[in-house]
């Protein structure tokens, strides 16, 4: 059994996407960071960092924080959603990282100059939005010739979909980038990514193009 500590945000989405892919029994523990709830203290113990996800495995009594490593770990339990071939592991291992430093943090800055604090900050507007849509740019040339990031369907898909799934955050069309519509659109029609997908609670439909 795994416990899931979460909230509705990209990463926390990661984690419960893989765990209903990975067909894991899980017990869900919302984290409420609108209250800072991610502030108490029997927290901390799990997360150092004070961020979701985070995961204790009842099996090995392992704390886990950090979504990509998260993925991983639960990659390596069920040798599932990961390449054993050494080469085709790196390559997921590639992709997962180029989420993890490029549209997690990017697309996160946009959300908050964009969305949230629209003109109060120009410049850092205009950086961070043509940063994203060269991200995007990244993502639909690598599509083009591949099905999934990775060729198959891996952590790799799971760590970048939801953060492409809040587009219209972004101010961003779909239409610009059509092999990351296309596959966002055939990830997003997986029973286990719309049940993953309002995980600790509904907040919308998974937003379709």
């Amino acid at each position: 059994m795994i416990d899931l500590y979460t909230w509705t945000t990209p990463n926390g989405r990661k984690v419960s996407i893989a765990l209903e892919e990975l067909g894991l029994p899980y017990t869900v523990h919302p984290v409420d960071i609108g209250k800072e709830e991610q502030f108490k203290p029997e927290f901390l113990k799990i997360s150092p960092n004070n961020r979701i996800p985070a995961i204790v495995d009842s099996d090995t009594e392992m704390a886990l924080m950090e979504s990509g490593a998260i993925l991983i770990y639960l990659a390596d339990k069920t040798g599932k959603l990961m390449p054993q071939h050494v080469e085709a592991r790196y390559r997921v291992l590639e992709w997962l990282m180029w989420q993890m430093g490029g549209p997690g943090p990017f697309f996160g800055q946009v959300h908050h100059f964009v969305k949230y604090n629209k003109g109060k900050a120009p410049y850092a507007e205009e950086r961070f939005l043509k940063e994203a849509h060269r991200l995007y740019g990244v993502l639909d040339r690598r599509l083009t010739e591949h099905e999934y990031v990775a060729d198959e369907y891996t952590i790799a898909d799971i760590a970048i979909w939801p953060w492409v799934s809040r587009y219209e955050w972004q101010t961003v069309d779909l239409n610009q980038y059509p092999n990351v519509k296309r596959w966002y659109t055939a990830i997003a029609k997986r029973p286990a990514v719309q049940k993953g997908y309002h995980v600790p609670k509904k907040v919308n439909e998974v937003p379709m193009p």
